[in-house]
């Protein structure tokens, strides 16, 4: 699966975070394995 601009992911080993500013071709991997994608975090409400 391709990189998607914009996306964070997040090592399962170390706990390491990257944001993706480039999308293309390929995966990220860290610790020798593929990096998780993670979910978009909630923006909290202004009141």
């Amino acid at each position: 699966m391709p990189n998607q601009l914009g996306k964070r992911y997040k090592c399962a080993i170390c706990g390491s975070e990257i944001l993706c500013t480039k999308p293309g071709q390929g995966s990220v991997e860290c610790c020798g394995k593929p990096m998780e994608s993670q979910e978009a975090r909630p923006i909290p409400s202004s009141d």
